[in-house]
C-alpha cells in the first residue's frame, strides 16, 4: 500500500522525530529505528524523493547532537541503499530486514576500515571482526523496529478504511 503525499505527511513527520529521539537517547550500539524506517519509507511512500529524503533527514539532524565524521557519509549512503531495496520489495520479511542489516555492516564497516585501518586483506578482516558484536545489535534492533513498523501501519491502515467505510 503506497501512501499518498496527503495520507503521508504526519507519518513523515513522526518517522522523522522517532528516528531522531531514538539516536540520541541512550540505547544498545546500533538498536536503532533507521534502517527500518529506510526500508518501510522505501517500501510504503509513492513519492520516493520523500522516501529517501526520511533517513537522510533523521541522521543529519541527530548527528548535530551526535557529531560528524568521515564515517558519517558510509553510514548515510548505507541507509540510501536501505531505501532502494526498500523500493523493489513487497512486503518487509526477516529476509529483507536481514538484506539490509548486512547492507549497513558492509558498507558502514568498510567506511571505518577506509578512515581506521591498515589498507591490507588483514585490515579489512580484523575491521569486520571487530564489528560482529556491533551487527547483532543492528539485526535486533532492525527486526524489532521492522516489524513494529510493519504491524502499526498495518493496523492504522484497517483503521483508516474502517473509518473511511462508516
Amino acid at each position: 500500500m503506497n501512501l499518498n503525499f496527503k495520507q503521508s505527511e504526519k507519518l513523515v513527520l513522526v518517522l522523522i522525530i522517532f528516528g531522531i529521539i531514538s539516536r540520541i537517547i541512550p540505547h544498545p550500539p546500533n538498536f536503532s529505528p533507521v534502517t527500518a524506517i529506510a526500508l518501510f519509507s522505501g517500501l510504503n511512500f509513492f513519492n520516493k524523493k520523500i522516501a529517501f529524503t526520511i533517513p537522510l533527514v533523521i541522521l543529519i539532524i541527530s548527528d548535530f547532537f551526535l557529531g560528524f565524521s568521515l564515517i558519517n557519509l558510509f553510514v548515510y549512503i548505507s541507509f540510501l541503499s536501505v531505501v532502494f531495496i526498500g523500493t523493489r520489495i513487497k512486503k518487509i520479511r526477516v529476509n529483507n530486514i536481514f538484506l539490509s542489516s548486512l547492507i549497513f555492516f558492509l558498507i558502514s564497516n568498510f567506511g571505518v576500515w577506509l578512515i581506521g585501518y591498515p589498507k591490507t586483506p588483514d585490515g579489512l578482516l580484523l575491521c569486520y571482526t571487530m564489528a560482529i558484536p556491533f551487527f547483532g545489535y543492528s539485526i535486533a534492533g532492525d527486526l524489532f523496529f521492522g516489524f513494529l513498523f510493519k504491524v502499526s501501519f498495518q493496523e492504522i491502515s484497517k483503521k483508516i478504511i474502517t473509518n473511511k467505510g462508516v
